[in-house]
């Protein structure tokens, strides 16, 4: 008996063959290797934010530089170096602006927050009155017992880093433009492969395309919404009329989620100033009819078929960087989503995952792989072994 209970784990061990083991092995170091990089995703968030928001910026702006030092105004020719100079003060001067105006607004609501407390905990347990007067009560308590000065202190305190986060932001654009003329040579370089390096180069300018277009079309519909937001505050004479339109404007970014949150907060603010609940019924419906129109009607005319993104995996791509990011990661959640769906798309292995990701299961695959190019990337060892073949002949 003894003999048996000694020899089981030897028995359940030759059951693995080695195809197993490799696969059991390969799963670990996966979970391993995932949990590795979601820790320092998160410990670095702070300049990881930075740099993936200057890539954006570099990109946004990295075709119209290349367009502008190519034109000429009789014999003189803007050059690339003073071109990606302009491109640079303009980027930095924008995101300070915008960082100023931020910063100027959030001082403005944190100062006179404290005034409409009261206001605001009466207005929240007036919601629950048709409950009756106990559940009214409860939570006029249930408000009253939140320290908001806390919730203050905080938001100062974020607010604080935003100058910082655009420093290095802008540093990161200025030395992406100084690196940009010489980034054909390193890929070629680094791939020894012309035909690999600019199969590589059209992958990246497939994304750059479709996550310039996203962003283009998100701006303006956020910036119309923002001022319409602006102006029907300003029609009803309420206050923090820039703040909500700026929220508004930052808060449609985030899709699915982001109208909703925009349109719930400015109705609140409503809600705490006018004595009628009519009247907050009605900006309600207003702020979300524009929601609608332009989010759901304009937004897709313009977007066309650029993303074509599930649905389900956008909201999962919002919980998964918004968990590990924050609300920063929620708005570079689609970006995200679109380039990895276009790298799966072009890898065998990992097409995949491009057709989870995609709206109809179709990911269109720009630059289609011929069945040579499929095979070495299948199995890239077999593709040397051809090729010292073919050398050897």
């Amino acid at each position: 008996m003894s003999d048996t209970i000694k020899q089981s784990p030897n028995v359940v061990g030759s059951r693995l063959t080695f195809t197993e083991k490799f696969r059991l092995q390969t799963w670990l170091m996966g979970i391993i290797a995932f949990a590795v990089v979601l820790f320092l995703l998160v410990q670095a968030k702070f300049i990881l934010i930075a740099l993936a928001i200057a890539i954006i910026l570099f990109s946004l702006t990295a075709d119209a530089i290349n367009s502008i030092s190519q034109l000429r105004i009789g014999n003189f020719r803007i050059a690339n170096w003073l071109a990606s100079i302009v491109a640079v003060a303009l980027i930095a001067s924008g995101l300070l602006t915008l960082a100023g105006l931020v910063i100027s607004q959030i001082n403005t609501v944190l100062s006179t927050t404290l005034s409409y407390t009261d206001d605001a905990q009466r207005a929240v347990a007036q919601m629950f009155s048709w409950m009756g007067e106990d559940v009214e009560a409860s939570v006029l308590a249930t408000v009253r017992s939140i320290e908001i000065s806390s919730y203050l202190r905080s938001a100062a305190g974020q607010a604080g880093t935003i100058l910082s986060q655009v420093v290095l932001i802008i540093l990161f654009v200025g030395f992406l433009f100084a690196e940009r003329v010489w980034f054909g040579t390193k890929l070629e370089n680094l791939m020894e492969d012309q035909a690999k390096a600019r199969r590589i180069s059209a992958i990246m300018g497939s994304i750059i395309r479709r996550v310039n277009r996203y962003l283009l079309v998100k701006a303006l519909i956020s910036t119309v919404t923002g001022i319409a937001i602006f102006l029907l505050l300003r029609v009803f004479s309420l206050e923090f009329a820039v703040a909500m339109g700026l929220l508004t404007f930052v808060l449609n970014f985030i899709p699915s989620v982001g109208s909703i949150i925009a349109t719930l907060i400015v109705t609140l603010v409503a809600y705490i100033q006018v004595p009628e609940p009519q009247t907050a019924v009605l900006i309600f419906v207003l702020a979300g009819m524009t929601q609608f129109l332009l989010g759901n009607v304009i937004d897709p005319m313009l977007m066309g078929k650029t993303l074509r993104l599930s649905s389900f995996g956008i909201i999962i791509s919002l919980a998964f960087w918004g968990a590990v990011w924050g609300i920063p990661g929620m708005f570079l959640a689609v970006p995200f989503m679109v380039s990895a769906m276009i790298i799966c798309s072009h890898i065998p292995a990992a097409r995949p995952v491009a057709v989870l990701l995609s709206r109809e299961g179709l990911p269109e695959e720009e630059f289609p792989l011929t069945i040579q190019q499929r095979d070495d990337e299948a199995d890239p060892m077999g593709g040397d072994m051809r090729a010292a073949m073919n050398a050897a002949e």
